[in-house]
Formats: C-alpha cells, structure tokens, sequence
C-alpha cells in the first residue's frame, strides 16, 4: 500500500492513493484510509467526496467502530469503466472485456490460423468491437484496450524482432490497433500484463515486491518494487526465462545456453519426453501424439515418463527462483500462464520448498509462492488491467511532476 502526502501540488497522485486503497481494501472506511496512507482525515474526505461524484466509488453499508458513530464502507464501483484486454500469443489471442475491479465480464480464445500482421491486428479490432456489443457496453464506458504481445517492445508500442513471431520485426501494434478501434491503446508484454493484473485484482493487491513468473509459449517474467512496477530503460526488464540454470545446457535463441526457457518451455517438454520415449521409457503417451497438454495431463495422472519431465521442469524453475529471490529480496512469487494447466501445484510445491530451503535471507522472512488464481487467462485480464492502472494506479512519476 502506498502513503500519500500532505505538501502541496500533488492532488492527483494522493487521489490514485487512495482509490487504491479502496480498491485493495475492497471494504474501507474513511477513517482507515487515513491510517494506511498517512493522509489527513480532511484530505481523504475531500479525495473521496469527488471520486462518490466522479461515480468511481459507491458507499456501501456501515461497520461498527471502538467509539462514536459507524463507519461508512467504501469500495470501487465496477460498473465505472471497462478495459477490453487482447493477449496476443504465438498459438493463440485470448480477449477479455473486464470491469473496473479487474473482473471479466466476457472472455473469448481464438486460434491464430495466419499470423501476418495486418490480418492479425484486423482481427483483434473487430473482434474487440464484437465483444462489446455482445455484452451492451457503451463506448462512453469503455476507459481503453490493453495488449498484452510477445516482446521485446519499444516505448512505443513497436515490437521489435520477436524470436517466435517470424515477420513481426518493426511492426508499430500499438499504433495499428488503435487507428482500427478508436479507444487508446496500452501495450505491455505478457509477462507484465500479467503481473499487473495480478497487483489490480489478484494475489498482490497490497504486496509491496513481488514478482511474477510467467509460464507460456515462452517463460518471461514482470515485478513489482516497492510498489511501482519495474520495466527497465527499454521496458523489457525481468526476462526470467534467460536466467542460465544449466551452464552447458541446450543453445536459446538469446545467444546463452541452457535457459530457463530452453529447458522449460512448452516445446522443450514435449522435446524431452519424445526423446525418453525413442529410448524406449514406458509410457502410456504416443510418440505420434505428442502435444505439451498430454505430457502434463499425463504427468498429473501419474504417468512415469511424464512425471519425470514435469519434476525436472519443476527443479529447473526452482533454481532460477532461488536467484530471484536472492537478488530481489521480494515478499511474493506468483507462477502464472497457460502453461501451468495440470502441473501448477507440481512446480509451486518445488519452488516453494527450495526458497524455503536456500534463500539466503531465509531466516528473516519467509516468501510465499502462490499459482495466480487467474493462471491460463492472466495475461489477457492483466491488460485490461494494464488500462486500469495506466489511469487509476498512484505512480512516482506523476509525484515528482506534480511537485
């Protein structure tokens, strides 16, 4: 939870403060606003007279208090605003219209038959005004689309030579899909989106540092310090999937050997188990069958073979967990993504037993380690959310040119 404060010129970051807490509170009095945010009693009632005005905000019922009358409720209105969320993988597009309180109201996958550029992008548009108009949201409520792409990405929305999207180089998505749609347009990768949608309505709604490991067609990751989100000077911060965790393991198309996306990645897992099966392991899974859901369903069923990729996945995630603990210190890690279906509580129970076990500050506090409740759609609801916290959340950028 982040403190507001009381110098002057700063009314927009100190109304973001406390709409977040009203939002990570989901239940809260005036007076305990004013106790987690160091605000004064005066300028939270102020702050909140304007968002009840502004419809953000809807008082709901009363709790007894220690002494005097009782408190008045306060919580986000959801019905306030929509964010239509677009996570365009590799595979697959997965759109997500969500209210303000980060809940989908619609959620829609699609396979992607011809990944070229423009007919992709022509797609995502119409198929974003079709949700739209299914659901009966008006344009008026719709504060803005989030995109969450394969990266790397430039400030401006540009993806930039992306390893699994052959012909991607240089296209400006940002600025394509906003010309087709007429709402603006937030773009983030993946691992990110997914991580602020995690902070807007998951698990780390009031966690100061946390990071979030994401488990698609490929591995990245996105993270929160000292509640700001961290991109980096490119905006491409928290390439998790690059961490070596074996040192003379297979080549990664970033140029290092044996990365964590070289050795865990779904495509990785299908490799290892075909080459267990050609050396003759016994298994119920068909080497002419071969996908990445089956070796985990099989894997969850108990299938040997199976079992063993999944285990040695799971210890390969644990290494790389270890170092990031280790380097940032943090209170939460949340694994999340498409790629967990089946095997989540495989690879949360090994990485949570080797931060437990080797984390050097181990002894001073403990880090939790969490699936996302939200784990297969979470990069798509995490850019609605992306719209969200671009317009609500309490930034330091904002603070500083303010003051």
């Amino acid at each position: 939870m982040q403190k507001g404060t009381n110098l002057p010129k700063v009314g927009s970051y100190n109304r973001a403060v406390v709409l977040e807490s009203i939002q990570v509170g989901d239940g809260i009095s005036r007076v305990q606003i004013a106790e987690r945010t160091g605000l004064t009693a005066q300028t939270v009632s102020v702050i909140v007279r304007r968002l009840l005005e502004e419809g953000l905000v809807v008082e709901d019922g009363h709790q007894s208090s220690s002494g005097g009358k009782p408190r008045t409720i306060l919580r986000v209105d959801p019905t306030a605003g929509y964010a239509i969320g677009i996570h365009f993988d590799p595979v697959e597009i997965t759109y997500v219209l969500a209210d303000l309180a980060g809940r989908p109201v619609v959620k829609l996958h699609r396979k992607v038959r011809q990944a070229v550029p423009d007919a992709v992008v022509r797609t995502m548009a119409r198929t974003a005004r079709r949700l739209l108009r299914d659901a009966g949201i008006p344009d008026s409520k719709v504060l803005g689309l989030g995109l969450a792409a394969p990266g790397p990405l430039d400030p401006k929305g540009v993806i930039v030579n992306p390893p699994r999207l052959p012909g991607w180089d240089r296209v400006p998505i940002r600025e394509q899909v906003e010309s087709l749609i007429g709402f603006p347009v937030t773009v983030d990768n993946d691992a990110t989106a997914a991580a602020i949608g995690e902070r807007w309505a998951g698990l780390a709604r009031s966690t100061p540092g946390f990071v979030y490991l994401y488990l698609g067609t490929g591995i990245g990751g996105g993270m929160f310090l000292d509640n700001q989100v961290y991109r980096g000077r490119s905006l491409n911060a928290a390439e998790l999937g690059h961490i070596t965790v074996v040192p003379d393991g297979p080549e990664c198309y970033c140029g290092n050997r044996g990365c964590v996306e070289a050795l865990c990645c779904p495509s990785a897992i299908v490799a290892a188990a075909r080459e267990r099966l050609a050396l003759g392991a016994v298994s119920s899974l068909s080497p002419h069958r071969l996908t990445h859901a089956r070796v985990c369903a099989a894997a969850a069923a108990g299938d040997p073979l199976a079992r063993s990729v999944i285990d040695e996945v799971a210890a390969r995630l644990a290494d790389a967990a270890v170092s990031i603990v280790n380097m940032l210190d943090i209170d939460l890690l949340v694994l999340g993504g498409p790629a967990l279906r089946e095997v989540g509580e495989v690879y949360r129970a090994a990485v949570s037993e080797a931060v437990a076990r080797r984390v050097l500050a181990r002894r001073l506090h403990a880090v939790r380690v969490e699936v996302s409740p939200i784990a297969a759609d979470a990069a798509a609801i995490g850019a609605a959310s992306l719209v969200f916290h671009a317009t609500y959340a309490p930034r330091i950028d904002a603070l500083v040119k303010e003051a």
